[in-house]
């Protein structure tokens, strides 16, 4: 009887071609990370519970794989307690540990226990995935890759600047057009205070971060349940219900925030960037969108989120500025600011765009079909001058039909195939095929690093 295999919902297998598209996205990232001078590092896969809780909001937190302790992990649980009244308790026994939910938390725990190895501000940059329990759909998966960017140590806006021209230039070099959307959490912060609910700010957020999906009417809907009031409700209307470009916002927002001494801080924050950007022209639409709200409760200034402009899939991009992230670790007053690329979501843009250039497709550079054992000598011999060129070859590993050799080239995109024959053999010569446009030509082995750099390959 045949064995039903599988894998868990919400992740996936890739292939040796989505390989290639997904590697195209994660060199182009990391070679701009590394123009701006940052660093990588990598965290391990699972961390303490006790560093992930509480870092993210109830809803973060429920979200959060947890790892069973090993050995007889119920030998701590008193069978009277073995009920779903006492599933939080029972949790806390038998797991110490989970997947990581984000990039951001290990690296604010990476700092403080690396901190006397730290020159600071620190640039790193991590690019590694991150598990959520969360209801797969389009876009949205149970493991998935984040490319984070990050300085700490600094509390200049100046690194905010600096994450928009990154941005900037990435989505350029990817060909895609985006939205880079900006916020600050004074400036939520201040609102809050405005309408008379301070003490409902982390409701709030969490509410008005629902904003996109779910539509005016049912953040309402949050927040009455929520308990704020429906005068309060009522004042937050205008924030939320009404188009405006940048400067008809900070407009809004001065006569708006005018008592509240922490959204004008906020807003001040918004305009220096926006300074910035008057001096740096990002080719993308940068705007200050005031439903922003960025549900995580360690963003304290900043806020940031990217969008398509071509595809409805969400957000492909966000982060923000948190100061006091290292201090629930014992290290404060390190204030931080980073951003994360959502490589699947930018994967799922290009694809449907249709915008992997045709060179991540291919496996090798060259390809050679295989005659014989003389033959597949001089192959060798070829072949390994090309690799110290830097060129990638593959010979086919045993004599076989050329039609049979053609197609696996051809399977494989590979744009050049190499025929040594006996005549090619005795004449010291190659037939160079281009799969692209079916031409061929002889040349003399000697001259073909000459003849591949002149096709540009």
């Amino acid at each position: 009887m045949a064995v039903q295999v599988s894998i868990p919902k919400g992740t996936r297998d890739f292939t040796t071609s989505e390989m290639s598209k997904r590697n195209y996205i994660f060199d182009n990232i990391k070679t701009v990370f590394k123009k701006y001078g940052y660093q990588a590092i990598e965290t391990p896969a699972m961390e303490n519970l006790s560093t992930l809780l509480g870092k993210y909001g109830d809803e973060g937190d429920r979200l959060i794989f947890k790892i069973l302790n090993s050995g007889n992990y119920l030998n701590k649980i008193d069978e009277d307690n073995l009920n779903p009244e006492h599933i939080a308790e029972i949790t806390n026994l038998i797991s110490e540990k989970g997947l990581r939910y984000d990039l951001t938390v290990p690296f604010a725990r990476f700092i403080v226990q690396n901190r006397s190895e730290i020159t600071f501000p620190f640039k790193r940059y991590q690019i590694q995935p991150v598990w959520r329990a969360d209801k797969p759909q389009k876009g949205r998966y149970r493991e998935f890759f984040q490319c984070d960017v990050d300085v700490i140590g600094s509390n200049s806006l100046f690194n905010e600047f600096e994450l928009i021209q990154i941005i900037d230039e990435i989505f350029e070099i990817l060909n895609l057009k985006v939205t880079v959307k900006i916020n600050n959490r004074k400036i939520l912060a201040g609102i809050a205070e405005t309408i008379g609910e301070s003490d409902k700010f982390i409701p709030i957020t969490v509410a008005i971060d629902k904003f996109e999906k779910i539509g005016l009417k049912k953040v309402n809907e949050e927040l009455q349940k929520n308990g704020l009031s429906q005068d309060a409700i009522n004042k937050l209307q205008p924030v939320l219900n009404v188009k405006r470009n940048t400067t008809e916002s900070i407009e809004f927002l001065s006569e708006m925030l005018k008592t509240s001494e922490t959204g004008l801080a906020g807003l001040e924050e918004i305009k220096t960037i926006f300074d910035y950007l008057e001096y740096f022209k990002p080719k993308s639409n940068v705007e200050l969108d005031l439903s922003l709200a960025r549900g995580l409760n360690y963003y304290t200034g900043a806020i940031f989120e990217v969008i398509s402009d071509e595809v409805e899939l969400g957000s492909i991009c966000g982060g923000g500025r948190y100061d006091d992230l290292t201090s629930i670790f014992g290290m404060k007053d390190i204030s931080g600011v980073g951003i994360s690329f959502g490589a699947d979501r930018i994967y799922d843009v290009l694809n449907q765009l249709n915008k992997f250039p045709n060179e991540t497709e291919k496996s090798s550079d060259v390809f050679f079909i295989n005659f014989g054992k003389a033959e597949e000598l001089k192959c060798i011999e070829i072949a390994n001058e090309l690799r110290k060129s830097g060129y990638s070859c593959e010979i086919y590993p045993q004599k076989a039909k050329i039609d049979r050799q053609f197609k696996y080239a051809n399977n494989k995109n590979i744009p050049f195939v190499i025929v040594i024959g006996a005549q090619e053999l005795e004449n010291n010569t190659l037939t160079i095929k281009d799969m692209s446009s079916g031409d061929q030509i002889s040349i003399k082995n000697s001259e073909l690093i000459d003849y591949l750099e002149k096709v540009q390959l």
